[in-house]
């Protein structure tokens, strides 16, 4: 397919994931317009939405694709390649690999072909999910060692209580575990140049000087 073929398919395919995204969250034409309205973007109307539906309008901005995409309740990415519809997508010109290999390229969760060589911009990514990745093991490690320890304050039988104050404990030593891989993994971050997302709160703690014991210590 030509350059300019493609492009126009491409945007043929977002159109119609448009278009049945809007069906399936029940909403009209004029609905999603007044959606983009209230947003700030005046200029999707219900004639320019009804035109890209129906194929007369060969184009979208980024502007109007994010807007449009949060209005529909729908994560921009899938609106781009049809997961779950189609096996296969042609993601470049003259280039077609499978749907999920395309979301995943495109989200930075693989290469398209290579791995992502040290301080490119797929390399970042890649540190910045792994950061997520560890935020997400830290804060379910001190969850559940919270929830053990409040069990145990709950109950009248002795020999839980010991149980649940011992699986406490392993979970409190998993979860100092986290937190230092953490502060060890953000300090790289910044020895890179690179500005480590905001912890959530229960996790400030973990950027503080002192060691990283974190909320409900050991008893």
């Amino acid at each position: 397919m030509t350059r300019d073929g493609w492009a126009a398919a491409f945007t043929a395919l977002v159109a119609q994931a448009i278009r049945e995204a809007r069906k399936g969250a029940g909403l009209t034409m004029g609905e999603v317009a007044q959606g983009c309205a209230d947003r700030g973007l005046a200029e999707i109307t219900e004639h320019s939405l009804k035109n890209l539906e129906l194929g007369r309008k060969a184009s979208i901005t980024v502007a109007d694709f994010v807007v449009l995409a949060d209005v529909l309740g729908v994560p921009p990415v899938t609106l781009l390649f049809p997961l779950g519809t189609s096996a296969t997508v042609e993601v470049l010109p003259g280039r077609e690999v499978s749907t999920w290999d395309a979301l995943a390229w495109f989200t930075g969760e693989t290469p398209l072909d290579t791995p992502a060589a040290e301080g490119t911009a797929r390399d970042v990514l890649e540190l910045f999910r792994q950061h997520g990745d560890l935020v997400a093991a830290a804060r379910s490690s001190y969850a559940l060692a919270r929830e053990r320890r409040r069990a145990a304050s709950t109950t009248l039988d002795r020999t839980r209580r010991a149980t649940l104050l011992q699986r406490a404990q392993g979970y409190e030593e998993h979860a100092f575990e986290d937190a230092q891989e953490l502060r060890t993994y953000r300090d790289r971050m910044r020895q890179r140049g690179l500005t480590p997302p905001a912890l959530p709160d229960e996790l400030a703690f973990v950027d503080q000087a002192e060691s990283p014991t974190g909320p409900g210590d050991s008893e």
